[in-house]
């Protein structure tokens, strides 16, 4: 039988100054006034239609990302808050974060957004290099973003996050580590550390930058890695650190396989519906000027997962985190049996990929060296 587990909301704001080479989110670049209030509007209504889907909860967390969220105003972000808590009710201690750009931060404006609401921000530095910002199309420099950490650790906030890049066109060791270094100082209570990647469709994809080594790039997560640790930083998913107690609570309900509505341009949400025993997906309209089309639904797509891909599905999130994972939960948020994955787990088990406690999995050290390998076994299994 399935269970409800905890709700989540992503909220998604499109628009940015300019779209960096690397990036594939679904983001555009402000060409024209921003449509604030309508799209406040819009995904307030976007939200109404989606009640249905709430079932009765609560909301555990808020992630308000982008695009550029920080491009709006501390009243739109707070009429936006104001919303939605007036159709779902909050959790007394809800998580509402806001992802923020460095080359949109002036004095004040984080206390704004506290203001509004928001508990958590989080920082999209990537670096401290200004050459390496250049050449990532970031339009912030080394000083804005210490200044936009700096604002961030001052005004009160619950918590606040650096993202930051390692991998970097031309990157060495000694580069990586003095940005590592520089967001450390900085004592972010919690740490996105991620290597770049080239995406498919992006400028970089079509005129490839000279990355570093796989050499260079085992050396750089490694020596990063124990720097991460000897600060104090505990390292709980695949790519983010955190002093203990500040672990992101709405990226921990998605790789726990909690749900999540999504609202917003090209918003993705999961949902179980138990009285239906099956998960669907929605995702909505992607391009703005279609998402604020008041003659079309904002709904773009939904469907349920397959039972075949609920194995791998369950295990691509859950396994990004490092913490044991309850065998009974696996039941509890598919529908499926334990049965199902006999033959994943013992080959899983034989390659000393993960640990089986007689309660709990647990992925080994190995396990998270080899992590597609271990997902891969959960590709076309056996259901029940």
């Amino acid at each position: 039988m399935l269970i409800l587990p905890p709700l989540s909301l992503y909220i998604h704001i499109p628009w940015c100054v300019q779209k960096c080479p690397y990036c594939d989110f679904n983001s555009h670049t402000l060409k024209a006034d921003m449509p604030e209030s309508d799209y406040v509007a819009a995904l307030l209504e976007d939200l109404r239609q989606d009640l249905p889907l709430v079932q009765g909860r609560m909301l555990h967390s808020i992630f308000i990302g982008g695009g550029t969220p920080s491009l709006f105003s501390a009243k739109a972000i707070k009429d936006i808050l104001m919303g939605v808590e007036q159709l779902i009710p909050f959790s007394d201690d809800i998580e509402i974060t806001l992802e923020a750009n460095p080359g949109t931060v002036e004095a004040g404006r984080f206390a704004g957004f506290k203001a509004a609401g928001v508990t958590r921000i989080s920082i999209g530095i990537q670096s401290f290099q200004a050459e390496k910002l250049q050449r990532l199309g970031r339009i912030h420099d080394p000083q804005q973003a210490r200044f936009a950490a700096e604002e961030a650790a001052t005004v009160g906030l619950t918590t606040f996050n650096v993202d930051l890049m390692h991998g970097l066109p031309d990157q060495s060791l000694s580069d990586a580590l003095s940005d590592l270094s520089q967001a450390i100082a900085l004592s972010p209570p919690h740490l996105s550390w991620y290597q770049l990647t080239i995406e498919p469709n992006t400028p970089f994809a079509s005129r490839p930058p000279a990355l570093p080594e796989d050499e260079t790039l085992a050396d750089i997560y490694e020596q990063g890695h124990e720097l991460l640790l000897a600060n104090g930083y505990e390292h709980y998913e695949v790519s983010a650190y955190a002093k203990p107690g500040h672990q992101a609570r709405h990226n921990l309900n998605y790789w726990r396989f909690g749900d999540y509505l999504g609202i917003g341009c090209g918003a993705h949400g999961k949902i179980t519906l138990p009285l239906e025993n099956k998960l669907i997906r929605t995702v909505k309209v992607k391009h703005p000027k279609g998402y604020l089309d008041s003659d079309r639904a904002y709904l773009d797509q939904y469907w349920a997962i397959a039972p075949q891909d609920l194995s791998l599905e369950y295990f691509m999130n859950r396994l990004r985190l490092f913490e044991p994972i309850p065998q009974a939960e696996f039941s509890e948020l598919t529908g499926l049996t334990k049965t199902s994955l006999q033959a994943p787990l013992a080959e899983a088990l034989r390659l000393e990929l993960l640990a089986d406690t007689g309660s709990h999995w647990q992925v080994t050290p190995l396990g998270r060296r080899f992590l597609n390998r271990l997902l891969d076994l959960f590709i076309d299994d056996e259901y029940g």
